[in-house]
C-alpha cells in the first residue's frame, strides 16, 4: 500500500491527531531543561511578540527555569524575554500582557528600527538602479525585520551565554510561513510537532489570557499591509491546515495548495543544499 503525501508530511512534521495537553506541556518543559543541561548553560532567550506562539513558548521556558531553580536550590537558571519592536508596535498592549502572564526572569527591549533602516539605506542604490516597485521593497524589508529580530536575540544570547528559542510549529512548518534565517532560526524549537490549535490548547492550559489564546495570528512585517492576518496571506485557514495535519480530509483545492506550498518551501526546512545533500522533492 503506497503512502500518501499527507501521511509523509505528517510523519516528517511529527504531528498527532490528538494530544494529552498536560503531558505534552510537561514533556516540552522537560525538553527545554534537557537542552540547557546538555549545552551546559543556564539561560534561555526568546523574542516576545504578544502572539499565542511566543506566549506559549515563553511560559514553557519560564516554567523550565523555575523548576530547575527549585530542584537545585538556586536562582541561576533564567528566561530572558526580549521585546523587539520596530519603532512603536501596534499591539504593544498584547506584548505587555504576555510579559505579565509569563513573569520572565528578565525583560530586555531592543528596537530594531535603526538596524532595518540601516539596511534600507545600504541597499538604496540597488533599489533605484533596478527600479524595484514599492511592494517588492516592502516585502524584502519585512523579511529583514524578522532577521534583525533574530540577530538581536542571538546578540542577547551571546552576551548572556544563553540558548535562543524559536516558535516554529507544524502549521508554520508545512506552509513555510516563516522567514529563513529569521524567525525560522533558533537553537531550540519547543513547539515543533504541534499544530496551531494544539498550541492554543497548551496556552489555555498554562493559564494564558483568553484574548491572547484566541488572538488572530499576524506576522505584521509589511508596512503596506500592517497587521495582515496570516490566513489572508496564506489563502488558507489554520483550521484547514490543522485538520490536514491531523490526518483529516479537507477541501481538495486547499489540500493541493497546502502540498504545493510544502514542496516549494522545502529549502526553508533544510540546511544549505550541497552536491551531496539536496532537497527532497
Amino acid at each position: 500500500m503506497s503512502v500518501s503525501q499527507q501521511d509523509k508530511i505528517i510523519s516528517a512534521l511529527h504531528t498527532l491527531p490528538l494530544i494529552d495537553i498536560e503531558a505534552e506541556a510537561a514533556k516540552r518543559i522537560e525538553f527545554l531543561q534537557q537542552c540547557l543541561n546538555t549545552a551546559g548553560v543556564k539561560t534561555l532567550v526568546l523574542g516576545l511578540s504578544g502572539g499565542v506562539d511566543s506566549t506559549t513558548a515563553g511560559k514553557l521556558a519560564q516554567l523550565a527555569c523555575d523548576q530547575l531553580n527549585q530542584i537545585h536550590n538556586t536562582n541561576d537558571y533564567r528566561f530572558i524575554a526580549v521585546r523587539l519592536p520596530y519603532g512603536v508596535q501596534a499591539d504593544e498592549a498584547d506584548a505587555q500582557q504576555a510579559l505579565e502572564f509569563i513573569q520572565p526572569s528578565q525583560r530586555v527591549t531592543v528596537n530594531i528600527e535603526a538596524m532595518v533602516k540601516g539596511l534600507d539605506l545600504g541597499a538604496q542604490e540597488l533599489v533605484q538602479e533596478l527600479s524595484l516597485d514599492a511592494h517588492t521593497v516592502d516585502f524584502a524589508r519585512g523579511n529583514n525585520k524578522a532577521r534583525a529580530r533574530m540577530s538581536a536575540q542571538y546578540y542577547v544570547g551571546s552576551l548572556l551565554n544563553g540558548l535562543v528559542i524559536g516558535t516554529d510549529h507544524a502549521a508554520e512548518a508545512i506552509t513555510g510561513f516563516f522567514t529563513k534565517h529569521g524567525d525560522g532560526a533558533c537553537d531550540i524549537a519547543p513547539l515543533f510537532g504541534l499544530n496551531k490549535r494544539q498550541v492554543r490548547s497548551i496556552a489555555a492550559y498554562l493559564g494564558a489570557p483568553e484574548n491572547l489564546v484566541k488572538k488572530v495570528p499576524t506576522a505584521d512585517l509589511e508596512e503596506q499591509n500592517p497587521q495582515q492576518a496570516d490566513e489572508d496571506s496564506l489563502g488558507l485557514s489554520y483550521d484547514q491546515i490543522d485538520d490536514y495535519l491531523e490526518g483529516k480530509v479537507i477541501d481538495v483545492n486547499a489540500q493541493e495548495q497546502l502540498e504545493q506550498r510544502y514542496r516549494q518551501t522545502e529549502h526553508k526546512r533544510q540546511g544549505p543544499v550541497t552536491l551531496y545533500c539536496q532537497w527532497d522533492t
